[in-house]
């Protein structure tokens, strides 16, 4: 299935300004799996790790938000930025929103000036996060000026929780718990009263091993292997399409979307084949899909796979690979988490090469390479993401042009999915 065109435009690097590289975010989630906002993670270079050089970083995410834009960095929901006390009282953020939410890092020194600086803020509507949150004297004021406090679960222990809980007397404040990496922490965090949650624990569910593919997804599958044969029998798959009114819908929302940019209403299976072609509506057929395999388990997981599979198309040209290979790719990686299921019993239903079926459970092939790259950037490891294209020949701001594209295009049809 061939990459087809996109209204939307892939970035050069000309684009961007010459300093500017890689911008992660990273979704934090509320009790019933929504994302309530976006982490933002910058860096500026290979020799620039955001801890080991905050002032840059920072300046750098402000530089990216005026550039960018931060409503298409998050989709319009709020963005958590790590602040230093500089960044601060030197009125930096006065550039973000309103809808931004301040994080004072935890190695940043309540004095007095920072406490009226934080004030002032606070007076025009800013809101304050708490990273990393130990509760010491010094730190009630800026805990009285809180809209969240962030724990790191990792490195704080059950009593050390439920003493700081027991501190907390506003119900207004939001208890975040960051660093969240498995189904056993999360159901901890929410049984000790957390009510959002930061990390990757809704990308591992609890999977049932050696299950079988339930006979009403069996019918997705089936469509799938219809669509990448070369000679496609498209009346067949029209007719497993109508049988299933769940997907048709959805296939329908999504070619009227802005990510295709159709001139008119499309109201038909057939008259969306006829007007965007045959190879677009292979692509499309596999979001619908994509979006109907997901059901019940958190949207963003949707949303990742959209993303993924849109950056690892754009990109794979650029490095030697096939387009619609990795277009399904990236869609694939995140079925495990939509359906339950292990990614062993799910590849051998694909309709795929062994290499890609390979890459799909964790191979280190050439044909993982560039889920690897965002699988690194989704964690902000850059160290990873600078190997993966010193060896591959391309450039940064290539590849965080190739993302930013990505998002955009995936936000625009994730709201036509449901």
């Amino acid at each position: 299935m061939p990459a087809s065109s996109s209204p939307v435009p892939v970035p050069t690097a000309s684009e961007w300004t010459e300093g500017l590289r890689y911008v992660a975010r990273q979704p934090i989630l509320d009790l019933r799996g929504r994302v309530h906002a976006y982490e933002l993670l910058f860096r500026m270079g290979p020799e620039v790790a955001f801890r080991g050089d905050g002032e840059t970083a920072t300046r750098t995410m402000l530089d990216n938000a005026v550039m960018f834009g931060m409503e298409r960095l998050t989709g319009g929901l709020p963005a958590f930025v790590n602040c230093t006390a500089k960044t601060l009282t030197d009125d930096l953020v006065n550039v973000l929103g309103t809808t931004t939410v301040l994080e004072i890092l935890e190695t940043v020194e309540p004095t007095p000036e920072l406490i009226a600086t934080c004030r002032g803020l606070k007076d025009k509507s800013y809101r304050f996060a708490l990273d990393d949150f130990v509760w010491e004297p010094r730190f009630q004021p800026l805990m009285d000026l809180a809209d969240y406090i962030k724990v790191d679960f990792a490195l704080t222990g059950a009593e050390q929780r439920r003493e700081l809980f027991r501190r907390v007397e506003r119900g207004s404040l939001f208890m975040l718990a960051e660093k969240v990496e498995t189904q056993e922490e999360y159901q901890q965090a929410r049984e000790e009263g957390f009510t959002l949650f930061q990390g990757y624990y809704f990308c591992r569910p609890v999977l049932v091993q050696n299950r079988k593919i339930p006979a009403n997804r069996a019918v997705h599958f089936e469509i799938l292997q219809l669509l990448q044969n070369e000679d496609v029998d498209l009346h067949k798959a029209t007719r497993l399409l109508k049988r299933n009114p769940s997907l048709t819908y959805r296939l329908l929302r999504l070619v009227n979307s802005s990510a295709y940019a159709t001139r008119r209403e499309i109201y038909s299976i057939q008259e969306a084949l006829v007007v965007v072609g045959e190879n677009t509506f292979r692509r499309i057929v596999t979001l619908a899909i994509a979006s109907d395999l997901n059901g019940e388990q958190p949207l963003e997981i949707l949303r990742m796979a959209f993303v993924r599979a849109r950056f690892c198309e754009l990109a794979s040209e650029r490095c030697g690979l096939d387009p619609a290979e990795q277009y399904l790719l990236g869609i694939f990686s995140m079925l495990p988490a939509m359906m339950l299921l292990e990614m062993d019993d799910l590849a051998p239903e694909l309709p795929l090469r062994d290499e890609i079926r390979a890459a799909l459970k964790g191979k280190a092939n050439r044909e993982r390479v560039l889920l690897g790259w965002l699988e690194s950037h989704e964690h902000g490891d850059w160290a990873a993401c600078d190997a993966m294209v010193e060896a591959n020949g391309v450039t940064e701001e290539e590849m965080v042009g190739f993302y930013r594209s990505a998002l955009l295009w995936a936000s625009a049809a994730l709201g036509s999915t449901r």
